[in-house]
């Protein structure tokens, strides 16, 4: 989940214990060359105040007129938009694009509170909204995909932020604690040396202290974590590497050459790791496009990071537990 998702559905709580009522937008499916990825959310109280984006514009302008005119959707209901050429043209939807929106009043703080206090937790959880009544059930879940439309049932999904734990605060821990910031990842900071720490300078990371291998194992490194070493001490990263390449992180890399990563692999054998899991270490760290810069190394890892997580949410299925059942008449 991006952190610009929780603040949406955080500023549409707080509008709701204030007393407003609005409505909750999720994109379902697009075709063409829709502006918005299924998945995105918007909402907009009564009196046309939104937060989030489904298109990037205009149809959040018609929805905002629709609200203050009162003519939302009472019910849970499915729109689109882009359907004629004029409709199209209308919203400015790029040629062929067309838009699967579900739309669900929301009248009260119940309707969300039991989502984020479970994200809150770090929990991927799964919210089905029932077309005909309202009924909201939430269920803990492991990446199970886009949400759809089944029979009466609609099915989206809301995980804890994607984090990026950075060992080392050097100029390239900088740099990519500052671009993956901007990508929305929630980055975390290691680092044992204070001659370099007292020389960061970014902001809006949370430093955890510790060493390495300490660290690894306080934040729980869940499959919305990625690990990435870049000490260029080979006793700090190796350190990180040996409880790391251990937890449910969806990417684990270190810095280094292809030579130094030969001989980080064969120290890492005299440890208790297996075969299986030092091979998920990506080393050289990031996608091969001839990055030098501490910028474009940084550029290459984020890249590399976003490939994976995509890879990994695309085969992702399954389910855990039920969590609970919240009735709520929209």
């Amino acid at each position: 989940m991006k952190s610009a998702d929780l603040e949406v559905l955080t500023r549409a709580l707080e509008w709701l214990e204030s007393g407003y009522k609005a409505h909750l937008f999720t994109v379902v499916q697009t075709w063409g060359s829709a502006p918005r990825l299924p998945g995105a959310i918007l909402v907009v109280r009564e009196d046309g105040h939104l937060i989030g984006s489904v298109s990037g514009g205009c149809i959040e302008d018609d929805l905002a007129d629709k609200a203050r005119d009162k003519t939302l959707p009472k019910t849970p209901t499915i729109m689109e938009y882009g359907i004629s050429r004029d409709d199209a043209q209308r919203f400015r939807i790029p040629c062929g694009g067309r838009l699967q929106i579900f739309v669900e009043p929301l009248n009260a703080a119940e309707q969300l509170q039991p989502l984020l206090n479970s994200l809150q937790d770090r929990k991927l959880i799964k919210r089905s909204v029932n077309l005909n009544t309202g009924h909201i059930k939430l269920m803990q879940v492991l990446p199970e995909g886009l949400p759809k439309i089944d029979g009466d049932w609609f099915h989206t999904y809301f995980g804890p932020q994607w984090r990026l734990l950075i060992i080392g605060a050097n100029q390239l821990g900088s740099m990519l604690a500052s671009m993956a910031q901007v990508l929305d990842f929630d980055v975390l900071i290691c680092e044992p040396r204070q001659e370099i720490r007292d020389e960061w300078h970014v902001e809006g990371v949370t430093w955890i202290e510790g060493m390495p291998d300490d660290v690894v194992l306080e934040i729980n490194a869940d499959a919305h974590t990625a690990i990435v070493a870049v000490t260029h001490d080979p006793k700090l990263d190796d350190m990180a590497l040996l409880e790391a390449l251990k937890s449910d992180a969806f990417y684990v890399g270190a810095l280094g050459s292809h030579k130094n990563q030969e001989k980080r692999r064969e120290r890492l054998r005299m440890f208790d790791l297996n075969e299986l899991e030092i091979s998920t270490m990506r080393g050289p760290v990031g996608l091969q496009i001839g990055s030098r810069t501490p910028a474009e190394i940084a550029i290459a890892i984020l890249a590399e990071l976003i490939q994976v997580r995509a890879q990994q949410l695309k085969m992702g299925t399954g389910f855990i537990s039920d969590m609970s059942e919240i009735r709520c008449q929209a």
